[in-house]
C-alpha cells in the first residue's frame, strides 16, 4: 500500500485531484487530495502574506500530522515547486516523487524562472480586488480561484538532492501553445535515475487523462516497494 499526496498546481483545489484520489483509493492505498492556502477551500486566507513557504508548510505539516512516513508526493505544474522542497525538508517521510507536467526545481529556482514568457503572462495577470492575487485564466474550471502570486515568484531553498528517491516525470504532450516543459522532459527521459511518460492531453493531465495518470501512479507504488 502507498500513501499519495496529492497536491495541484495554481488556481486550483483538491477538487481537482479527487476523482484520482477515488480511483487510489480503490486500489487499496492511501490518498490525501491537498488544497493549498489562499486557494479554492481554502480562499479566504489569501493574503500578501501567502507565499512558496506557506505551502511547503501545508504538506509538510500534513506529513507530520498524520505521521506519514511512506508518502508518495504527487505535483501538477506549479506544485513541482512544493514536492521537491518538502521531500527536501523532510526526505524520512517521503518514499516516491511524481510530478504531473510539473516544474523540477534547483536550489534558487521559482516557478517564474522556470516557464516561458507566455506563462509569465499569466502568473503576472493579477486580480483588481487585491493586486497580489494571480487570476484564473478563462477558460479554467469555473472552481479556479486566484492565486497567491508570491508563491509564484519565491525561490526555493534546497540543501540536498532527489537521487535518494524514485522519481517519475508525466510529460503532457497536448498543448495548444509551446509547453514550457519539453527540454526538461527531454533531459529526464535521458537520465536512467527518472521514469518518464508522455501522456496525449493537454496541460490539465487530470482531467483529460485520468486513467492513463492512474495506471501511472499505481506503476509508481511498485517502484517505491522495491
Amino acid at each position: 500500500m502507498a500513501t499519495y499526496i496529492l497536491v495541484p498546481g495554481a488556481w486550483h483545489g483538491a477538487w481537482t485531484f479527487e476523482p484520482l484520489a477515488r480511483e487510489l483509493r480503490r486500489a487499496g492505498h492511501e490518498a490525501y487530495p491537498v488544497t493549498l492556502t489562499g486557494v479554492g477551500a481554502r480562499r479566504h486566507l489569501l493574503s500578501p502574506a501567502v507565499n512558496l513557504d506557506t505551502h511547503i508548510a501545508d504538506v509538510a505539516n500534513l506529513l507530520e500530522d498524520e505521521r506519514i512516513t511512506d508518502a508518495v508526493l504527487v505535483g501538477h505544474s506549479y506544485a513541482g515547486m512544493v514536492i521537491t522542497a518538502v521531500a527536501d525538508r523532510l526526505p524520512d517521510r517521503v518514499k516516491g516523487l511524481v510530478y504531473v507536467d510539473a516544474m523540477v526545481p534547483e536550489d534558487g529556482d521559482s516557478a517564474y524562472s522556470l516557464v516561458t514568457e507566455n506563462e509569465r503572462a499569466w502568473y503576472l495577470n493579477g486580480t483588481e480586488e487585491t493586486g497580489y492575487a494571480s487570476a484564473p485564466l478563462p477558460f479554467f474550471d469555473p472552481r479556479a480561484t486566484p492565486h497567491p502570486l508570491a508563491s509564484l515568484l519565491q525561490a526555493v531553498r534546497l540543501e540536498g538532492d532527489l537521487s535518494r528517491f524514485d522519481r517519475s516525470y508525466v510529460y503532457a504532450t497536448g498543448w495548444p501553445t509551446p509547453s514550457p516543459f519539453t527540454a526538461l522532459h527531454d533531459r529526464l527521459a535521458a537520465d536512467p535515475d527518472w521514469y518518464t511518460y508522455a501522456v496525449e492531453s493537454g496541460h490539465n493531465v487530470m482531467r483529460e487523462a485520468p486513467e492513463e495518470l492512474l495506471k501511472i501512479l499505481l506503476s509508481h507504488a511498485g517502484h517505491t516497494t522495491r
